[in-house]
């Protein structure tokens, strides 16, 4: 038998395996049952009833966050003369 941390079993009792929660409701047990020192990520599972060998049923997209990843981007520049300046 597997042995879980102390946060880990605080946050299982906030999930019934028996119940389909609506998504705002799982989001926001997501939220509280949160408890890494770092970002968490949360993956979606959906059953679209397609067929993923046939070429005309694929699939595919990607998702916008109405706030992008959240956090700003920071690039250096290490080039001779004016280079720099113009952004090669």
């Amino acid at each position: 038998m597997t042995i879980r941390g102390k946060k880990y079993q605080e946050a299982a009792k906030l999930v019934s395996r028996a119940k389909i929660y609506e998504p705002k409701e799982a989001i926001s047990i997501a939220k509280k049952g949160a408890f890494a020192g770092f970002d968490e990520t949360v993956e979606l599972h959906l059953r679209m009833g397609v067929d993923p060998r046939a070429a005309d049923q694929q699939v595919r997209g990607t998702a916008l966050l109405p706030n992008g990843l959240g956090k700003k981007s920071q690039s250096s520049c290490i080039c001779p003369g004016r280079r720099c300046q113009t952004g090669y």
